[in-house]
């Protein structure tokens, strides 16, 4: 469940995603790599100084390209990736996700596209027809098709790719770190999940491959009103699921700075149980992690070869 929003193409014979990914956030690159096809993943982390990286839609997000080439350059080689192709996990605020309804789409991608840039122009806030976007049909009968869409400007898009390539490596995939974050989920039934980041919130249901919820929220500076915000979100979601589900979940999963139970304190008496999306590694740790959760990159290498 997890649209891939670029692939090189000088990167096409892989038949998955490449063996190494990296997540680009506010405070650092996160890295990781398998060793070998049955092997654990390799973990490493580099910071990055404030306001090197502001994820967004309206403009670029880097002011600082040669900071950000370096952190990843120094993350990639704690790692050593066997491979140049790396996945590349950008932040949730810097894509816009869609879960739209048809009554049929067309099998072909070349004739599936130009319809959903259609759909979209009124939608996002940027030009849609040169953007970068991929989709994944989640479910499709004779009467109607639920596609997911994924969409960012393509000089956003474009800004992340070439700060990948100045530090040596290739850009196999491109995908929103909620979205990689859910392909750690294998389940025939509903699933709540919350990913927060220090800029945002995305809340998700899903529900065996397919996606009731998915939301993503900026969220304010100030402590107190992230915390409403957050609870608010969650609130909304779990409305949802009980509206959807018929039932009112009991579970969340949970992944972002810190962990499940330091999470769980920020909703005091909820019935709520946290549960880490993926648990912090144990082993293959190269470098500290800071407080940074790999579920994204544990999704970005399912299905890795």
């Amino acid at each position: 469940m997890s649209p891939i929003l670029s692939r090189s193409k000088s990167a096409i014979h892989y038949a998955g995603r490449p063996p190494a990914a990296i997540e680009l956030t506010s405070e650092g690159v996160l890295a990781a790599s398998l060793p070998g096809k049955h092997d654990e993943p390799v973990y490493a982390y580099e910071p990055l100084r404030p306001g090197i990286l502001i994820p967004g839609i309206s403009e670029l997000n880097m002011t600082s390209p040669e900071a950000v080439s370096l952190a990843i350059r120094n993350a990639l080689a704690s790692v050593s990736p066997r491979s140049r192709f790396v996945t590349v996990v950008i932040p949730d605020t810097a894509v816009r996700v869609f879960v739209l309804d048809f009554d049929a789409i067309p099998a072909r991608a070349s004739e599936a596209i130009p319809v959903l840039r259609f759909r979209l122009r009124k939608m996002v806030p940027f030009d849609v027809e040169h953007a970068g976007l991929s989709y994944q049909i989640l479910s499709e009968s004779k009467t109607e098709a639920r596609v997911l869409v994924a969409i960012l400007p393509s000089n956003i898009l474009e800004e992340y790719e070439t700060a990948v390539r100045a530090a040596g490596y290739e850009p196999g995939a491109v995908m929103p770190s909620a979205l990689a974050a859910l392909a750690t989920l294998d389940s025939s039934e509903p699933l709540l999940a919350a990913c927060l980041s220090k800029v945002a919130i995305t809340t998700s249901i899903t529900q065996s491959e397919d996606l009731l919820l998915y939301r993503t929220l900026d969220l304010p500076e100030d402590p107190q009103q992230r915390l409403l915000e957050v609870q608010r979100s969650v609130a909304v979601a779990a409305a949802y699921y009980e509206d959807k589900v018929s039932v009112l979940p009991k579970e969340l999963y949970f992944a972002g700075n810190g962990t499940a139970a330091e999470f769980e304190h920020w909703f005091g008496t909820s019935e709520l149980k946290i549960i880490d999306l993926a648990p912090r590694p144990s082993t293959g740790v190269a470098t500290r992690l800071s407080n940074m959760s790999t579920a994204g990159l544990t999704g970005a290498l399912a299905g890795a070869v």
